[in-house]
């Protein structure tokens, strides 16, 4: 079908998209502490790895010999906390800036009840020898972050009689940009922090225009352009400024564990490349995306930094395949009639529906079944209940919103904005990517649909970046069956511009939204933290996934994959 919309689909189907590879590097600055990411300018040929159209690529396969390396870690998980405990009690922000450094860092995973103590201790005692600009944010940021009620009123004490920010806020670059970073966490009504990003914003952006060459300018353009809060962790990895005696062990573990985990994420592709070359789609359906590397980055990266998840990333990259297949199925093969029985059959989940289905779309279907009962019998032997029911019913919502799209295309009466939204969230798949991962993380069934606000808020997070990504990389302006088609016959007096701010204010609407209900969620389980982190992620993807620059390219998606998954052999 002609709608360019659904779930990871690339914007331009008939230009052949490459990611490049290539080897990070490390350095130390003095007096900055920092783990940084320097990606080389000349990219070699061989280390191009075409995502579309091109054939499966090997990886090196080598027997991974991590023992030693895992006991190193251990070591310096223990060196510390030994040294966290000793912390000294007068410094009534160095536990904050433990827990900033240790999320950044991504090895946060190892100190959950640290973090708890830490975090309990200081909402108990927060009025204690906080009085900066940067310590308020920074307090304000991680005690949202960890499901603490604190109010955003908390910046009226840096504003004057008039209700303005107070002239020597505007020279306090650090506390500016930690106010900049607090406010990412706002909720619907917070005017004070939407007032407050923006001032921290401006005020900034016009340092770095009065001394672009500034100690310390760089840094602040990276958290300008990737806040914490909305960016992947291994997208930038930033500790800077601290002198805390822990400091150089920490970075130590992280640089271990990420290396570690390259190796982990490289061997899961290799796991998820045979499987998908072994389902060999080719003969029936040879125009269907052959994406491994994106496939999997989606889960590499919503499950980050435990490389003990190794299994249910690669059980929710299978699911993740299905989506583009089917996909490309209501895409680029299916008939109304085709797609109308496709569609029946998968609310029958039978495997008698397979002789009612035209011979390209056999092996397709049964795949599907197959994986997704193999996924429910999974999640049985580790957890103890098979929720192959849930699993399957978030495959016929999927279908159903695909056939809608399908008539909507077919006919040409698009629906009004909204409705085009509503539908579009499901046809987005994100509801069959959380579903899957709340079963494959063990959470409760019976509370699975308490995160259907949050699915709501991702998948629309979703729909309006990959639509606004085709309006604008394919210049458009409107006619594409999008959402922004839709706004503009609802509203024909907006222009192309005025729909794309509107569908950019509505992405940071959605992202409040998010915020608060990932806040609301209060399971303190460690696989309720490890969900909440993952729908996080998955919503930070999503920029990288549809930021297409005037070249066609992804630049932010494919330094994501330089970093994680460097040296990749083609085949």
């Amino acid at each position: 079908m002609a709608l360019p919309c659904n779930i990871f689909s690339p914007i331009l189907r008939s230009t052949t998209t490459s990611i490049f590879v290539t080897e990070p590097k490390y350095f130390a600055k003095t007096n900055l502490v920092r783990i940084a990411i320097l990606l080389s300018p000349n990219i070699p040929k061989q280390c191009r790895i075409n995502t579309i159209n091109s054939k499966p690529y090997r990886l090196q396969e080598y027997q991974l010999d991590v023992v030693s390396q895992v006991s190193i870690i251990d070591e310096r998980v223990e060196k510390i906390r030994e040294l966290v405990e000793w912390r000294d009690e007068e410094d009534p922000m160095e536990g904050l800036m433990f827990v900033d450094a240790i999320q950044r860092l991504g090895v946060a995973h190892h100190y959950e009840k640290e973090i708890e103590m830490i975090m309990e201790q200081h909402y108990l005692n927060k009025e204690n020898g906080i009085k900066s600009l940067r310590d308020v944010a920074l307090s304000f940021r991680l005690l949202r972050q960890r499901g603490y009620h604190i109010s955003a009123d908390v910046f009226n004490s840096f504003k004057g009689k008039d209700g303005k920010f107070r002239d020597e806020v505007e020279q306090d670059i650090w506390g500016l940009v930690e106010l900049y970073e607090a406010t990412q966490l706002s909720f619907e009504g917070e005017d004070i922090l939407e007032e407050a990003q923006d001032f921290s914003s401006q005020i900034l952006q016009q340092h770095l225009a009065r001394d672009p060459k500034f100690k310390g300018s760089n840094i602040i353009q990276m958290r300008l352009r990737y806040p914490y809060h909305t960016t992947i962790t291994n997208f930038t990895r930033d500790v800077g400024g601290m002198n805390y005696r822990w400091i150089t062990t920490l970075t130590e573990l992280s640089e271990q564990q990420f290396l570690i985990g390259r190796d982990v994420h490289k061997d899961e592709l290799l796991q998820i490349s045979k499987w998908w070359s072994g389902l060999n789609f080719k003969r029936d359906l040879k125009l269907v995306r052959n994406q491994p590397v994106k496939w999997y980055t989606w889960s590499m990266a919503m499950l980050a930094d435990d490389n003990t998840l190794s299994a249910e990333r690669v059980q929710l990259t299978k699911s993740i395949v299905f989506i583009y297949l089917i996909d490309d199925v209501f895409d680029l093969y299916g008939t109304p009639q085709d797609l109308t029985v496709f569609t029946e059959a998968v609310n029958k989940w039978e495997y008698a529906a397979i002789d009612t289905l035209p011979d390209y779309m056999k092996l397709c279907y049964k795949s599907l079944l197959d994986i997704t009962n193999q996924i429910g019998s999974s999640i049985s032997e580790k957890h103890g209940y098979n929720p192959i029911n849930s699993l399957k019913q978030t495959w016929v919502s999927l279908c159903n919103a695909f056939l809608v799209e399908a008539q909507w295309l077919a006919s040409r009466d698009l629906p009004r904005a909204e409705e085009y939204l509503a539908n579009g969230k499901v046809s987005s798949g994100v509801h069959v990517v959380l579903v899957h991962l709340f079963f494959l993380l063990g959470l409760d069934a019976a509370n699975v649909d308490d995160i259907s606000s949050l699915v709501s808020c991702v998948a629309a997070i979703l729909r309006l970046w990959d639509d606004l990504g085709s309006a604008q990389d394919e210049h458009q302006e409107g006619r594409d069956g999008s959402y922004i088609e839709c706004y503009m016959r609802d509203n024909p007096e907006s222009t192309f511009e005025q729909a794309r701010d509107h569908v950019l204010d509505r992405i940071g609407m959605e992202w409040k939204r998010l915020n608060e209900e990932c806040f609301n969620l209060s399971n303190p389980s460690s696989s309720a933290l490890q969900f909440k982190e993952a729908a996080l992620n998955m919503a930070r993807m999503i920029s990288l996934m549809y930021n297409y620059d005037k070249n066609q390219a992804f630049p932010a998606l494919e330094k994501y994959v330089q970093i994680m998954l460097p040296n990749l052999i083609q085949s």
